[in-house]
This record gives structure tokens, sequence and C-alpha cells, in this order.
């Protein structure tokens, strides 16, 4: 893997930061140190970032096709907002623009696929190796219900990470929801240089016991790999969850309960291990009603912080013509002993997702999992949450206050033999289903993930981020790409905000 050139690629680039939005956010003002405040009422806020990352990709060795590729993804965002009394009218355009995309990053062998995120942009922008566009990716308007902040209504284009309904008092609890909780289910995308978000309505009442009710319904835009943000697509979702910030003493606890409709009317061929003459005439709608919940809790105790975590949910509905039933969950522990140096935090888990073992019969049983950020959960994105099986452990270290490493250990198998191998992240663009599956014949093992980060956060405005996943391919891997079954990715990004 040509990582050199990844350095060489990203000295004149700049950064990216989460959407400007909330530097004026009726119920939850920003307050970081040096960031720029919200308005008083009837001022404009004008804030923004830019992103700027340099890939190379180094995916598995296919029979023909370029697996060994580099390119430079930007996005920059610029974010208008005004509060008027209790109503807050923001709208935020992104601009993603994207360099020198490879042209044949396709693997020509029997399940080969697109190699990489390469690929997946080159494909979804006709075929084009440059490729740039303005479009609004938030465009709404929040009101306060009542004159109460903790009681908002938003209607129009806005983000949406599923578990981030409340932010726990606890920094454990918090950042255990940022990365191990938010987006499974529902997300930006906002790994991709590009994102999505949502068309519909956002409800949210807050109480001051620190609890929450959020109820949101949308249908998807376009975007992720599609620069061309500005349309959406016939797919879309109801979501409600009741989210509780409790604990008492040395005991910190956040536990949500949720339900989610998610519908796909569009007459696409969906991903899944049917025969072909059978997929071909299974052209019904998605309907998938999920229900689900989590609990993190961490425990203050002389030695260190303990920490727990359980997430699941069990899905039933319509595949088409199918019924889908199918489960997921994750179970994962953490431990930061109490140290001056480093400041380590250790944490391992487990997670099961259920797979299809008959493709013939009239049951869908692969976990669907809707519309995710899959990059958290695998970072270097060769695989998501549905058929797998994954044995995680992570170590993260702070040598200073500016600098944090993680290191990551991921054992991944499918738990179905008779089902797929699946990458993706949902539903971007009307012609396309949004997930990719590659037949094993009959393997599970699928890899071992190492990776490692850097992140240096010079001050409240500029971070830089270094990664390196390698992936040592296993029984799968050998069967799809004989040629080589192990694969690498690494990026530089400098983050900017203004």
């Amino acid at each position: 893997m040509k990582f050199s050139t990844v350095l060489l690629m990203v000295a004149p680039l700049i950064a990216n930061a989460p959407p400007a939005q909330a530097q004026c956010d009726l119920a939850a003002p920003q307050t970081v140190s040096g960031a720029p405040q919200p308005p008083k009422s009837g001022d404009l806020a004008i804030t923004g970032s830019l992103r700027a990352r340099a890939y190379s990709w180094d995916w598995f060795i296919p029979t023909s096709g370029n697996n060994d590729y580099q390119y430079p993804g930007n996005i920059f965002r610029l974010n208008l907002c005004r509060i008027w009394h209790n109503t807050e009218w923001n709208v935020e355009f992104a601009v993603p623009f994207i360099f020198a995309l490879p042209t044949n990053a396709v693997g020509t062998g029997p399940q080969q696929g697109a190699l990489g995120f390469g690929s997946n942009y080159f494909s979804a922008n006709n075929g084009r190796r440059n490729v740039a566009m303005v479009f609004p990716d938030q465009l709404y308007a929040k009101f306060k219900v009542a004159g109460n902040k903790d009681n908002t209504l938003q209607l129009g284009r806005f983000t949406f990470l599923d578990g981030t309904e409340i932010t726990p008092q606890s920094d454990t609890l918090a950042t255990l929801k940022r990365d191990r909780v938010a987006q499974r289910l529902i997300g930006d995308f906002g790994f991709s240089d590009v994102g999505r978000s949502f068309d519909g309505v956002h409800y949210s009442y807050s109480s001051p016991e620190s609890r929450n009710l959020t109820v949101v319904a949308g249908v998807t835009t376009r975007g992720v790999f599609q620069v061309d943000g500005w349309g959406w697509n016939r797919a879309g979702f109801a979501y409600v969850a009741y989210t509780s910030d409790w604990g008492t003493g040395h005991h910190a606890a956040d536990t949500r309960v949720f339900v989610i409709e998610y519908d796909d009317w569009r007459r696409v061929l969906k991903t899944d291990n049917q025969p072909p003459a059978l997929q071909a005439a299974n052209t019904g709608n998605i309907v998938i009603n999920t229900f689900g919940g989590h609990s993190i809790h961490a425990l203050d105790t002389d030695v260190g912080t303990i920490d727990l975590m359980v997430w699941g949910l069990g899905q039933t509905g319509r595949w088409g013509v199918q019924k889908q039933r199918s489960g997921a969950l994750d179970t994962e522990a953490g431990f930061q002993p109490r140290t001056a140096r480093l400041e380590p935090w250790i944490r391992g888990g487990y997670t099961w997702s259920s797979g299809d073992d008959n493709p013939v019969d009239n049951t869908h049983g692969t976990f669907f999992q809707l519309l995710p950020t899959p990059r958290p959960y695998a970072r270097f994105p060769f695989f998501n949450m549905m058929n797998i099986e994954d044995i995680y452990g992570s170590v993260i270290l702070r040598p200073n206050s500016k600098v944090t490493t993680r290191s990551d250990f991921h054992s991944l198998r499918l738990t179905s033999k008779n089902d797929l191998w699946y990458t993706g992240g949902g539903v971007f663009q009307p012609w396309t289903f949004g997930y990719t599956g590659r037949s094993t014949s009959g393997r599970r093992s699928l890899a071992n993930l190492y990776d490692t980060s850097v992140e240096y956060r010079s001050n409240s405005k500029l971070t830089l981020t270094g990664y390196l996943g390698y992936a040592q391919g296993l029984a799968v891997m050998q069967q799809i790409y004989p040629k080589g079954k192990n694969g690498n990715l690494g990026y530089v990004e400098v983050l900017y905000r203004f």
C-alpha cells in the first residue's frame, strides 16, 4: 500500500466538523470553550467546516481490476442560522468534491465486485473521475412548543443519528453513546465525503429528570457516494424512542427503548441469498419493524471506572413476499484504571446478528441494518453488522490532553454459512439497493482486523487524524480473492471548524 502517497496528497488540504447547526440550537446551545456561541434572538450565525482526507486503498487482490489506488475526498459545509423569538431557522449547504477516482476498481472474478469506496464513488457518479456538487444537506425550522426550549418540533431537511437523544452527564457514558451506540440503525453516513439527510419531522421532549421522548419520521435523501444530494429516495422510516439518564452515587446509567418502522418501496433488486430466479421475482415492498433498546452503565470504584453495555433488537415484517424474522445483540465491557499516565481505557465485547440459513423458504432471516453509519463499528468498512459475529477488543490511550490513540482488534466470521458477506450502509440513490452481498461457498471465517488511529486536537477548531487498518483475510477471503486475501486501508485527515 502506497501510504507515503497519502502523506503527500494531504499537504494542501484542510478539514471538517460535524454539521455547524450545533452552534445555533434552541435546545442545546454550544458551550465549548473557544467555539462560536449561539446568536442572540434576531442575529444571524454563520459557521462552517471543511474536511479533507487523502485515502489509500489496498483492497483484497482480485483476479483482475485495480485494488490499490489513492484519491482525495473533501467536503465543505456552510451553515446559516437565525433564532427569532421561539423559532430557529437553519440552512446548511454541503459542497463535496472528490478527485482522481479509480476507473477500474471492480474485480471481474466471481463475487469480487467493488474494490473499496473509490469504486463506489466512481460508479455512483456516472463514471466520472472528478466530481463536485452543491446541495442543501439541512434546511429546516425548529419551533419551541409552548415556549419551552426542551419541547421542540423540527420540520424540513435535517440530520439524525439514533441513540443521541440525550447526552449523559457522565463523560464515560457520553463517549460510549457517541462511539458504541449512536447511528447503528439510522445515521448520516458522515464518514463518506457526501453524507445523507432526511426530509421529515423531528419532535423531542426532555423532562427535568433527564428523560426524553423523541419521535422522528423522514424520507432519506440521496448522497453517501452520489455527490448530487438534492433529491430523495422512495424509502423512509418512523422512529419512536424513550431514553432515561439515571443512576445514583457512583453508578451512572443511560437506558433507551425504541421502535422503528422502515419502508422501502423502490422496485430494485434486493440484496439477499435467494437464488437469482426467486430474487428477481421478489419485487414487493420492504416493511421492517424493529423493536429494541440499549442500557449502558458506568461504576466508579477506588481502582477505576468500570463500564457495561448491552444493545439488542428483534425484527418482524415483510421482505417483499418473504416474512422478516431477525435479530441482533451486542454486549461490551470496559475498564479505565485510575492512573495519571496515558489514561488507558480497555474495552471488549461480542456482537452477533442473525443470518439466513435457508435461501428458498418464505422467511428472510438476515438482520437488516436499515440506514446506519457503518464506519464507527467497522473502521475498515469491508463489513457491517449483517450476518456477522464479531469478537472485539480496543485500547484507548491519552498521552496528553491533545492526543488520543485507539487500537482495535476484530475477529470476524459469518453467522450463517448459507448467507452472504454483506457490505454497505443502506439506500443512497433510487436505482441502487445500498447493500452488496457476496456468496462465500459455505465458508464462515471472514477476517481478523487490526487497526490504529491517532487524533491530535490542536485547538477547538483544528484536528488532525491518521488511520491505518490491516485485514488478515481468512477462509471467505481466500475463496473470493485467491490471488491475495489480505487488505489495507489508510487515510490522513485535517479537520477545520470556523
